[in-house]
């Protein structure tokens, strides 16, 4: 429902102006990441949810990149010769620790672990986005014309699709990225586990993410279709600038990141567990729950307010995630399209 219309795009500029968005994204948020992973492991590295996850990150085990709109997981296979693993410094903010981190280990390290979660990161994003803008022109051609319906039906959507269709490809960047297999022994390592566990193997955690993923990405296209529009209406404008996305971005992600971070809460539990198992080797966390089970738990143990830790760092993470994406997308959008004229 952008007010830049689809039509005077190729799928092929869609497609480049969201790749574009991913890289420039987490060029801006890597470094918060690394920093904000530092800071909680100085502070409390087993506090409540964080606990397992801080854990295997301490071990040198994997490196998580989040752009906002999605995460992935980094895997490796000895930490402690990885940049961006170090015993962390004693730092006293966020400010003390970008310096400190440059001084003591290089600003590279800022940016450590980006290129094979890129590798993951764009495709989904062009699919994510290209498809959200392709329904949304579908679905205004549509004998019924719902505009107030269309962010909504076309964001779930998209994101359902993006979401299902890399959810195999994950497990098997994973594999690569860990055991270090050749395509011969991933094969026979995959069909095993397909062999055993069934093809529903190839999705494990997909309901939880699902579940946070969808409903996150419905309230955010709602939000942001509307303050966009409102914004426009109050600047005169018929195209959104710079501005208006940047600002519809960050206040359309940071309301839904609230609201389902209690989704969010559960992944990292189930993404924890699968990593323990992967590289960790544990049989403490065997047992696979429902994500209503893991609610329960984590309320009986921490009560409600359990479902909303990490709520601060992810908004300091999704809010300028969400601007930058986006307000990238849209003027890469405008510019093929006034190339196009």
């Amino acid at each position: 429902m952008s007010n830049i219309s689809i039509q005077k795009l190729t799928i092929v500029q869609q497609a480049i102006a969201s790749c574009c968005g991913a890289i420039i994204t987490s060029l801006f948020v890597t470094p918060l990441d690394v920093v904000k992973t530092r800071l909680q492991a100085q502070s409390n590295p087993f506090h409540k949810a964080l606990t397992i996850f801080l854990y295997t990150i301490l071990l040198g085990k994997s490196f998580v990149y989040s752009s906002g709109l999605m995460d992935h997981v980094y895997v490796c296979e000895n930490g402690d010769s990885k940049a961006w693993y170090k015993k962390p410094g004693r730092f006293k903010g966020t400010l003390d620790a970008f310096v400190k981190i440059i001084q003591t280990e290089g600003i590279k390290t800022l940016w450590s672990g980006l290129l094979p979660t890129l590798i993951m990161a764009i495709p989904t994003t062009v699919i994510y986005f290209t498809c959200y803008d392709q329904l949304c022109e579908a679905l205004k051609n549509g004998p019924e014309k719902h505009d107030e319906h269309i962010p909504v039906i076309a964001g779930s959507l998209s994101r359902f699709g993006s979401t299902t269709v890399v959810g195999p490809l994950e497990l098997i960047k994973t594999q690569m990225q860990y055991r270090r297999l050749s395509y011969k022994q991933l094969y026979l390592c995959i069909s095993t586990k397909v062999a055993v566990d069934g093809w529903s193997s190839l999705w494990r955690g997909w309901t939880s993410t699902i579940l946070r993923d969808v409903p996150f990405s419905a309230m955010y296209w709602y939000n942001y279709e509307r303050f966009k529009k409102m914004m426009c209406k109050e600047v005169g404008a018929n195209e959104p600038t710079f501005f208006v996305s940047f600002t519809s971005g960050a206040t359309s992600g940071s309301i839904a990141a609230v609201t389902t971070q209690p989704f969010d809460v559960v992944k990292t539990h189930r993404q924890t567990q699968l990593w323990e198992n992967e590289t960790l080797k544990s049989k403490l966390l065997r047992d696979s729950k429902s994500t209503w089970a893991i609610m329960r738990t984590i309320v009986a143990s921490n009560g409600i307010t359990g479902l909303f830790a990490g709520i601060t760092p992810r908004l300091f993470k999704v809010a300028p995630a969400c601007a930058i994406m986006i307000s990238t997308y849209e003027y890469g959008k405008s510019f093929f399209s006034h190339l196009n004229e």
